[in-house]
């Protein structure tokens, strides 16, 4: 896939390389690139999540103030919850929530080393 077949999300995040290995060790993205310290890119699917560190551009862009982890949130679409849950747990991720039953689904929250919220979705059969 090129670049522009993504649908792209910038995570701010104060250390690459531990962001790298949550996203590809906990949750299956792959290494798109990382070109330099300050910056990776990974990729699941149509998804691309650009982590930035602090002397990327994408961070000395965002106004002080704004760049705090925040309230929106990556959401991926997942089989057995709670196989997902034990296996995060296990590896000592900072789950956030605990796994919420609503109408459509289960979920729970975990958290990127900088504090960014990934849920994970279990839908409704």
């Amino acid at each position: 896939m090129s670049d522009h077949q993504y649908a792209s999300v910038r995570y701010l995040v104060d250390d690459v390389d531990a962001a790298i290995a949550f996203y590809t060790d906990l949750l299956g993205f792959t290494v798109l690139s990382h070109p330099a310290p300050a910056f990776a890119d990974v990729v699941r699917g149509p998804l691309r999540v650009l982590l930035s560190g602090p002397q990327s551009s994408g961070a000395r862009a965002t106004p002080e103030g704004h760049a705090a982890a925040g309230r929106n949130r990556i959401h991926l679409v997942v089989d057995d919850l709670d196989a997902h849950a034990e296996r995060l747990r296990a590896a000592g991720a900072d789950l956030r929530s605990p796994v919420v039953e609503g109408p459509g689904g289960r979920q729970f929250l975990v958290a990127d080393p900088a504090g960014n919220l990934v849920e994970l979705f279990e839908p409704a059969s």
